[in-house]
């Protein structure tokens, strides 16, 4: 049975990637966030390092040092994959957003 996780993995842009290509430092990281244009789990694969709080690599488009600070400026969600969810969910909704942000969503989801 393949889960949740497995599934978005399996359809990432980056899974016949060279992993060492991803996990670079410096200029070469502009070369790894270029595999994320386009890939259909760019959300999935970012909340997923978010959540984790996974320190090395490019994930979902974003270097380390990117998440850090996201980490920093973001201390009280408890669930990326709830507000990066809700986000998308929202943005792709004709006519506009419901009541209340992802962010407390999040939090209390």
């Amino acid at each position: 049975m393949i889960t949740g996780e497995e599934e978005w993995q399996a359809r990432a842009k980056c899974r016949t990637a060279d992993p060492d290509d991803l996990f670079v430092e410096g200029a070469a990281q502009n070369r790894a966030r270029a595999v994320c244009n386009g890939c259909p789990v760019r959300t999935e694969c970012l909340a997923y390092a978010l959540d984790h709080r996974i320190e090395h690599g490019v994930w979902g488009g974003m270097t380390e040092r990117e998440r850090r600070s996201l980490l920093r400026r973001r201390p009280t969600v408890t669930s990326w994959r709830i507000l990066l969810d809700t986000a998308r969910t929202e943005h792709e909704r004709p006519g506009g957003r419901s009541s209340g942000s992802a962010e407390d969503r999040a939090r209390t989801g």
